[in-house]
């Protein structure tokens, strides 16, 4: 026999509380108003009975099998239930059976799809033809972006609702009604549901358990209620939600990186510290640092670079936390420092300009010549050695296949030191056209 838990009534609770007070009813449904408010166009399909094939999108404990459900129930529908982690193609075949029997009879069937971006495109397509011809209605659950996990056909078939996470006073309606469902009449102190709707991070399912580890908890410390000892026990253990190579990962990285180019050093270390709080690698975040210094600063601020390598170096050297602070120092650095992308963008030019010219040859003069008989052949012939010429320039000379004329990728901005590189481009580029106008053309020179 099991111990009895904090919220046990005459006889021991083994089923998990997040189970035992899953909602029945849209009624007992809490959050997500923006689907199933009065009059939403959801919530009225669900009322009337009028099922058809969705998918719901959202981070996880925020409802999406517990819609499907009430959503197959309303209907008066069959539901069957699959984890994409676990089903295959026998599994999804055999389930088609039984919606066709079901269906055969009279009444439909709700084929719900747990984790649905699991699923590989020949699992999609297994059961696609029977969403199509009403064998079932699909509803699929998904924490990833559907416009990347799920083929195009299967998407224009289901509607899509995103579910968002659980505001706090959503998670303390949820945690109050388990509270006054108890008949053991367990005691909270004041506050404390507040404090685990926030732990909980908008995620219901974690709301409740961390409400039956808080009973478990105070029972353990000899306590009759929750009070601030077991929370902060319980907070030890708690970890913010995030998800290394889900949505929510490569969002905050996305506000990262965002908060650094629009120069809000504030906001920049916020998410920082968000993406570390969720245990985010700080290597990982050092190459994006990296990668910003050049995208996103370049050439207006170039000690943004170095002091992202730096930073990275240091942490590689001393590791957590120690090198965590370096690159602190380096968010707030990059994001006060003079912006261009200038860099980026005259990289991205000359790659399609590469794949817009092909293979064009090296011209003579530029060829290197190692050899009597390279040098016989004509490489490097005519070469003019910059550092001997007047400014340390050679001014005039060609530097482009003969076949392609002179481009420009490069275009500084006015900010930092891009406005000292205008005026030396400037100044080269006069230079250049004094040259070319004192001198004939012969093919070669020209620019």
């Amino acid at each position: 026999m099991p111990e009895e838990s904090l919220f046990a009534s005459d006889s021991a609770v083994t089923e998990p509380l997040a189970a035992a007070m899953r909602p029945k009813t849209l009624n007992e449904f809490v959050g997500q108003g923006h689907l199933l408010g009065p009059d939403k166009p959801l919530r009225l399909a669900i009322e009337q009975g009028r099922l058809h094939s969705l998918i719901l999108w959202g981070p996880p404990g925020v409802g999406k099998t517990t819609l499907a459900r009430i959503a197959a129930q309303a209907g008066g529908a069959r539901f069957i239930q699959l984890s994409a982690v676990l089903a295959g193609v026998k599994e999804i075949r055999e389930a088609v059976q039984e919606a066709k029997a079901t269906l055969s009879m009279g009444q439909q069937t709700v084929l719900f799809v747990d984790e649905v971006h699991r699923f590989n495109k020949s699992q999609q397509d297994a059961f696609l033809p029977h969403v199509e011809d009403g064998t079932f209605i699909f509803i699929g659950a998904t924490t990833e972006n559907p416009s990347f996990e799920l083929n195009a056909a299967l998407l224009s078939r289901a509607r899509l609702y995103r579910l968002q996470p659980l505001e706090t006073e959503a998670l303390v309606a949820l945690m109050q009604r388990a509270v006054d469902a108890m008949v053991s009449g367990v005691q909270v102190g004041p506050g404390v549901l507040e404090t685990l709707a926030h732990m909980a991070d908008g995620d219901g399912r974690r709301a409740l358990s961390h409400l039956e580890l808080a009973g478990e908890i105070a029972r353990a410390l000899g306590r009759s209620s929750i009070d601030d000892r077991v929370l902060e026990e319980l907070n030890r253990s708690s970890l913010r939600r995030f998800d290394k190579g889900g949505d929510q990962f490569y969002e905050q990285i996305s506000a990262l990186h965002k908060a650094v180019r629009g120069s809000d050093p504030d906001a920049s270390l916020y998410w920082f510290a968000r993406l570390l709080d969720g245990g985010c690698d700080p290597l990982y975040l050092a190459r994006r640092l990296v990668r910003i210094a050049s995208e996103d600063i370049g050439n207006a601020d170039p000690r943004g670079l170095e002091i992202a390598l730096n930073a990275y170096s240091a942490q590689e050297r001393l590791g957590s936390p120690e090198g965590e602070l370096a690159l602190a120092q380096a968010v707030i650095y990059l994001a006060c420092a003079a912006k261009s992308n200038a860099v980026y963008k005259a990289f991205q030019a000359a790659k399609v300009s590469v794949d817009d010219h092909g293979s064009l040859e090296v011209p003579m003069h530029l060829r290197n010549a190692p050899t009597q008989l390279m040098k016989d052949a004509g490489f490097g012939e005519q070469y003019r050695y910059a550092h001997d010429e007047p400014y340390g320039y050679a001014a005039g000379e060609n530097y482009w296949p003969q076949a392609m004329s002179a481009q420009q990728f490069y275009h500084p901005v006015d900010r930092g030191l891009e406005i000292k590189i205008t005026e030396k481009l400037l100044q080269l580029r006069n230079l250049d056209e004094v040259a070319l106008s004192a001198k004939p053309a012969d093919g070669r020179n020209s620019k």
